[in-house]
């Protein structure tokens, strides 16, 4: 019945599960985000909770105790009182309520005096107090009295009896039983954090399912089809906006594409059937055929094919060479070189400005320029006038003729690929119906507009703006 006791509180074991817990859901990441959401919400819940709850215990416990020691403390002071005076009955009556449990121990162990409800016997065997100290603790060893917080007091100096007072603890103020409580409180609210971020993360995430399952359902043949927009301007509805708009541009997008494939097959299949149909002439009637003249045409449908093609690389390159090193360009030096190159049919007069320099690809801005003038050279009747000059921030090249023009209604149109315009400025003339529209696909590559205007001869006005290089206006002013 005599064993010690611990005279120390030590933390609860609870706190290693949890910790053990919080481990196993780091190390078990789920893959969705609902689930990761959940988890970090209750790894969060346990960062919180574990510490608040271990704080919580031991004040509660400290509490508990303080208030069941001050009684065996003071009912431990009056028997002490009673041993130096001289007057300790046999049987010590307890004057603090819920102290029944009093003994008067000899320094050789021997029960001197006892309370009705004591043993004869030692409680518990403490720790022996120096003269005057007092110590407190609390043992659940012996069936028999029980759980017990007790005071230790040596009654008077060194070698004197020791005074036990002691009270039986009951299931509601054990520390056990407290750091179950708060134990179970922290799992509860873990669970329900658990719960609510479940819950509510479930709802967010209902429209990106049903967003997922819908664009999943959109395939290339189903373009045309479009997300449901919910009503309000959350985020959510912003993703929808913004994956419509998408589909959009994906629908133009591939619509061009087939265009474009259909044209460009219409457009190589002209060629090589005239080109067919000379070589099976000549083939069926070999001596009555001009050799020479059959090279002849034979070799203008290949340069047809050749320039068609050229013109097609150079528009699916675009794209990919957007990442090309661009370097300063003045447009002035750009025409008369270009200019110098050129055996066109009617000369061409040149108004340029010096010093009207752009950033960009020297050689696409070449391709823009040579499109431009042989277009004004193909419809032009006897005047072809190019100009360059600035305008504020930007750099304006102009290229006009005197033929039919272009009517207001088409002046979009003719920057499509492959486009027909029922007027004399038709491919009939011997374009490939690309070079607007690679001219058109490299001046917004850089940034720049591209126009057709009326011009002042009757016939048709591009007019090209480009942003100026950084600190070229003000050189020219």
């Amino acid at each position: 019945m005599a064993e010690p006791f611990p005279m120390h509180c030590h933390g609860p074991g609870w706190v290693h599960y949890f910790g053990d817990v919080g481990n196993y859901l780091l190390i078990r990441r789920p893959r969705s985000i609902r689930g990761r959401l959940t988890m970090l919400g209750v790894v969060c819940t346990l960062l919180i909770l574990v510490p608040m709850a271990v704080v919580m215990s031991q004040v509660i416990s400290t509490v508990v105790a303080d208030v069941a020691w001050q009684e065996t403390q003071q009912q431990a002071v009056l028997v002490a009182a009673a041993v130096r005076a001289g007057v300790l009955p046999r049987v010590i009556k307890p004057s603090v309520p819920g102290v029944d449990l009093v003994q008067v121990v000899s320094p050789s162990g021997h029960v001197l005096a006892s309370s009705a409800t004591a043993s004869s016997e030692p409680m518990v065997k403490l720790m022996r107090p120096p003269g005057g100290a007092m110590e407190n603790g609390q043992t659940c060893a012996n069936p028999e009295p029980g759980c017990l917080r007790m005071t230790a007091l040596r009654a008077d100096g060194s070698g004197s009896p020791v005074v036990y007072a002691a009270r039986r603890t009951t299931t509601l103020t054990s520390t056990t039983f407290v750091n179950f409580i708060v134990a179970a409180q922290a799992a509860v609210l873990t669970v329900a954090v658990g719960w609510i971020a479940w819950e509510v993360t479930g709802r967010i995430l209902r429209p990106v399912e049903a967003v997922r399952s819908q664009l999943a359902a959109i395939t290339l043949n189903h373009l045309t089809d479009r997300i449901a927009e919910p009503e309000g301007d959350d985020e959510i509805t912003k993703l929808i906006h913004t994956l419509n708009q998408t589909l959009l541009r994906l629908e133009r997008a591939t619509h061009e594409q087939r265009r474009f494939v259909a044209d460009a097959s219409h457009e190589l299949r002209t060629p090589l059937a005239g080109l067919r149909l000379k070589l099976e002439e000549a083939q069926l009637h070999p001596h009555g055929r001009d050799v020479d003249g059959l090279l002849a045409e034979t070799l203008g449908d290949v340069d047809r094919l050749q320039a068609i093609m050229a013109d097609l690389l150079l528009l699916a390159g675009l794209e990919s060479s957007a990442s090309a090193v661009r370097e300063k360009v003045d447009l002035a030096e750009l025409i008369r070189t270009e200019l110098g190159r050129r055996a066109d049919r009617i000369p061409v007069r040149a108004r340029l400005a010096d010093g009207v320099i752009v950033e960009g690809v020297s050689s696409q801005l070449t391709r823009v320029l040579t499109n431009l003038l042989d277009n004004a050279q193909r419809h032009a009747r006897e005047r072809v006038e190019i100009e360059v000059h600035p305008d504020s921030e930007q750099a304006i090249m102009v290229v006009c003729d005197d033929g039919p023009g272009i009517p207001e209604a088409d002046r979009e149109r003719v920057f499509e690929r492959f486009t027909r315009l029922d007027t004399a400025r038709s491919r009939g003339h011997g374009g490939t119906g690309l070079g607007l529209a690679l001219a058109c696909d490299i001046v917004r590559s850089h940034s720049g507009t591209i126009a057709v205007l009326d011009s002042t001869y009757g016939g048709a006005r591009f007019e090209v703006r480009l942003p100026l290089r950084p600190g070229a206006a003000d050189a020219m002013k």
